[in-house]
This record gives C-alpha cells, structure tokens and sequence, in this order.
C-alpha cells in the first residue's frame, strides 16, 4: 500500500499515476482513510498538472465501483442516457427520456439539482406536485419497467467516492479540471448501468465552458474515457449564447416541456436539439439503421402522442398525478407577481448575457446561493425573446415570475441589461454546432 502523500508527490512532480495507485485514492474517499487536506492536494496537484487518458479511465472505473452499480440485464430493450453539461432554460431532459423510451428504449436518467447559474433537472421535477425525484431502487427500476423512463437523483449508493471527491473540489478552486469533470460524470454514468450515452456538451456565455474550444476538449475527453470504461458514447457541441427553451426556472420549463410534448407549443431552437439527441440517443441503442430513420421515429413518437403519454405514466409511476399532462396547470405553482421586462428602444436582439439570465432566475429564489438554500419552484421567466427577434419600444422582452413586486423590478433590472438591441438584425447560430465521436 503506498503513502497518500506519496501519491500526492508523484501527481505533484507531474508523473503519471498507476491503476493500483489510483484505485488506493478512491478507496480512500470511501472509507476516510484519507483526509480533506489530502484529498484537496491530490484534486490541486490534478488541476495544474492534468491526467493523461490512461490515468482518467482508472479513476473513473475505481469510483464507479465505489457504490452499488445498477443492473439493468433483465429489461427487454436497450438502456440509454443523456446528460448535459448545463445550461439556462435547458429542459430537453424532460421531453428526451419520455421520447426515446416511446421508441423503444429504456431510459434511467438519474440527474442532478442546480449549480450556479444553470438549472437542475431534478429542481424541475421537483415542481410537480407528489413526485419523488429521490425514490428507492425498487420504485426507480418500477418506474423504468412501467413507463420506460424515470428521471431521479443520485441515490447515496451511487459513486460514493465521487461524491466526497466533488465537495472537496467545490471549496479548493478545482472544479474546472477536464479529467476531474470527466470521472465525475462517467462514474454515475456507469453506476447507473448504461449501454449507452449521449451527452450535451454546452458552450458560449451561459455555459460552465464558455469557449468552443474548451467545450470540444471535453466533449472528447468524456468519449474517450467512456469508451475505454467499455461504455459506447457519443457527443454533440450545442449552443449556449442564449437561453434554449422561452422559459427558464423549475415550474415554468415544466410547463414548456408539457407544451412539447402535446404540440401546444415548441421553441424551435429546442425542438432541434431535442431531435438531434434524441436521434443520437437511438442510434446508439440500435434502435435506427440511420439519421433519417431516428428522426422519423422522434416525430411520430411525438405526433402521436406516445411521448406525451410516457412522460405522464413517469409522473404517475413517481408518486406524481395520473392526470398531470392534461392538467398540468392545476397541479404546478404559480408565482403571483408577474411583470414585463420592456425594451426601450425599437430594434433587434443582437445578443443575451444567458448567464444574467440564470443569475436572475437565482436572484428570484429559483436557484441556489448555498447548497443547504430552498429552490422556490414557481419564479422563473418566459417569454424570453431569441436572437434575432425584432421589438418595438415598450414591446417585452421577457416576462418575470415572482413572488414579490420588489423581487421583480431586482430581477427586471438584470434581465434588462442581458439583451443587447441593434438596429440591424444580426445573424443567427445553429444550435447544434458539432458531432463528437471516438
């Protein structure tokens, strides 16, 4: 058994740690045998001195292994996931497992709360009355085998060593290290006992990896690494320059992936990256030849009404309301302040700060200052206008939700100062920006 602090010494000189090396960092995680301040040195000596792939493989293996790991062998269907790296009015979760389970596959998507200015998954859940987004494995896999989907959070058996592994780096600056993000996400990933993956690698102002560049780096970090863990994987590079989806909040996105799903309404900037995920998704589980037929079964599954219905029998199989996609409004909260956000000029949007934005929605109450805060789940916005969109003076340019008028007028100052207005209309970026295969 080799010293922590030998192990720190040999990361800290910049050499290559061994597989058994690794592997006695993760069990001492689990088992406390090493302490914060080593735990901290080791994350630091990572964070400025990075892991090639043959490091990140093992690290990611040892923590997976750290807990139970999920075994889905017994359903009758491929079993897939998505996951994003995070962004502002990023509900596409809500409507992808519903779709892909609608074609065929089995979707366990076990997600996470807000962190910093983006959403989390689980805080929209969370919005729907009598929905357990926190149940035992026996409800998760009765779930998955009723509705084909389920969308919880991480259960504590799950990668346990990541999990202390994480608070540690979330209060020694070493957050933001691609090898350390990379097991991070892969080890539930794996624990969940996946197939296959597809993720959603975000870039541009509202994104943690606000650069192109540093998104791609990722994004091929987490292929590779999830292939050599033996876990086939995909990526697509989206756009995070503005908010994906109108609204933004918990109950609000709820709401719009309702929307979606029963064709009410859908936000084409959206639309499209649901497609193309949920097409990516299917042909990773083997489930279309091709591009085209993946994106001829989303359609139907949609047109149908089949993907609706497995987001309701989700819903239901959680604890939630058997009727909710049909009433959905009864059943979610509603701000009661709510205000228009006015343009003060006539032109066109030529850009958004989507990170002001998410702050906003925070500033309301709809996200998280500290870990221990409680998420209001009826604030948020709507009706955020896109780029390019053309406004007159005094037209809105966004719609606050909030529980008070002077937490409105707060949050309309910040979303103000987001949008950037012209007298040109500007040219506008696809969404889907690039696919990342190993």
């Amino acid at each position: 058994m080799t010293l922590p602090q030998e192990i720190i010494r040999k990361k800290r000189d910049g050499e290559s740690l061994s597989a058994e090396e690794i592997a006695e960092f993760a069990s001492g995680l689990s088992t406390g045998t090493w302490s914060e301040g080593q735990i901290a040195s080791l994350a630091m000596a990572i964070f400025l001195n990075g892991m090639a792939r043959e490091e990140t493989v093992p690290l990611t293996l040892a923590m997976r292994d750290s807990g139970a790991v999920l075994d889905w062998s017994s359903l009758p269907g491929p079993v897939t996931d998505k996951h994003s790296t995070g962004g502002v009015g990023d509900n596409v979760s809500l409507m992808l497992a519903p779709i892909v389970a609608a074609c065929g596959a089995y979707v366990p998507m076990i997600s996470g709360r807000g962190l910093g200015h983006t959403g989390g998954t689980l805080d929209k859940m969370d919005s729907i009355s009598g929905y357990i987004s926190q149940p035992s494995e026996a409800a998760f896999e009765k779930a998955v085998r009723a509705a084909g989907c389920a969308i919880i959070g991480q259960t504590a058996d799950l990668a346990p060593a990541d999990r202390r592994f994480y608070s540690v780096r979330d209060v020694t600056a070493t957050v933001e290290s691609i090898p350390l993000i990379t097991a991070s996400i892969l080890s539930k990933k794996l624990a969940a006992g996946l197939q296959s993956l597809v993720l959603d690698v975000k870039s541009g102002n509202g994104a943690f990896m606000a650069r192109h560049e540093d998104a791609r780096a990722l994004a091929q970090s987490l292929v590779e690494v999830a292939e050599g863990a033996g876990l086939s994987t995909s990526a697509l590079l989206t756009d995070m320059n503005e908010p994906l989806a109108t609204s933004a909040g918990n109950a609000v996105e709820v709401k719009n992936a309702v929307d979606f799903l029963t064709g009410k309404a859908r936000d084409g900037r959206l639309e499209q990256v649901v497609l193309a995920l949920a097409g990516q998704m299917l042909l990773a589980a083997s489930l279309a030849s091709d591009g085209e037929e993946a994106d001829e079964q989303v359609r139907k599954a949609l047109a149908k009404g089949d993907a609706a219905e497995r987001f309701g029998q989700m819903v239901a199989a959680l604890g939630g309301p058997v009727d909710f996609v049909e009433r959905s409004d009864d059943y979610l909260p509603r701000a009661p302040e709510r205000i228009a956000v006015k343009a003060t000029r006539d032109g066109f949007v030529t850009g958004v700060e989507t990170r002001t934005l998410g702050l906003a929605v925070v500033e309301l109450g709809g996200g998280r200052r500290k870990p221990e805060d409680t998420v209001d789940h009826a604030v948020g916005l709507t009706d955020t206008l896109p780029i390019g969109s053309e406004v007159r003076k005094g037209d809105p340019l966004a719609i606050i939700h909030a529980h008070t008028s002077i937490a409105a007028e707060q949050a309309a100052k910040m979303v103000r100062a987001a949008f950037r207005l012209s007298e040109e209309r500007p040219a506008t970026r696809p969404p889907v920006l690039e696919a990342i295969t190993r």
